[in-house]
């Protein structure tokens, strides 16, 4: 008998041998991952936002930034729930048959309430998290100026409060017969040789 996913918790996966309920595994995959992809909602029209953003486990949250207008923030100030989603690809897995191709990956979705950070303390702490985390090797005062009041205008943090999270992942033997990584060429002229 099938299931009814709309009863379930959102956290609860159909496939829970790949479920991963190791916090800390969750939390350093959070801290590491660069890129992530926050949904929101307009009316009933789901939105999904590609986003820089940084882990704070002290605050159990997700800070990141967008421009001061837009699509964005309208949608938060309209409906703050939201979720928040980071992942990694591994090998492609051929099988002799079609429907059995698969692929390593691993993979964590966040849910919670989503606010704008008002106060100027926190959007500025907030901001220089982002930028430790994107560039280490710089230090702040040093190699450039922090931001200041008048670029804090410029720009909204957000601060998403997580409330649960679900981790994922599948991995393979390193022997996996035939297991190859797919071809990424990037769209990007600077990463092009």
């Amino acid at each position: 008998m099938s299931r009814n996913y709309l009863e379930q918790d959102a956290t609860q996966m159909r496939r829970s041998d790949r479920a991963v309920t190791d916090e800390t595994w969750i939390k350093t995959f959070l801290g590491r991952a660069a890129v992530g992809a926050l949904a929101t909602l307009h009316a009933d029209q789901p939105f999904v936002n590609t986003n820089l953003f940084v882990y704070d486990e002290g605050s159990n949250s997700i800070f990141l930034h967008t421009a001061r207008v837009g699509r964005t923030r309208a949608n938060i100030e309209a409906h703050d729930r939201a979720c928040f989603t980071i992942m990694e690809m591994g090998r492609l897995l051929p099988a002799d048959e079609a429907l059995e191709f698969s692929v390593e990956y691993a993979g964590v979705t966040v849910f919670g309430r989503i606010e704008i950070v008002d106060d100027e303390a926190e959007a500025s702490a907030a901001l220089q998290m982002l930028l430790d985390k994107y560039a280490p090797q710089l230090a702040a005062g040093i190699d450039y100026r922090p931001p200041v009041a008048e670029e804090l205008r410029r720009t909204t943090v957000f601060r998403l409060n997580i409330e649960s999270w679900s981790g994922k992942k599948k991995e393979a033997a390193p022997d996996f017969p035939g297991a190859f990584f797919f071809d990424e060429t990037s769209m990007l002229r600077s990463n092009m040789g």
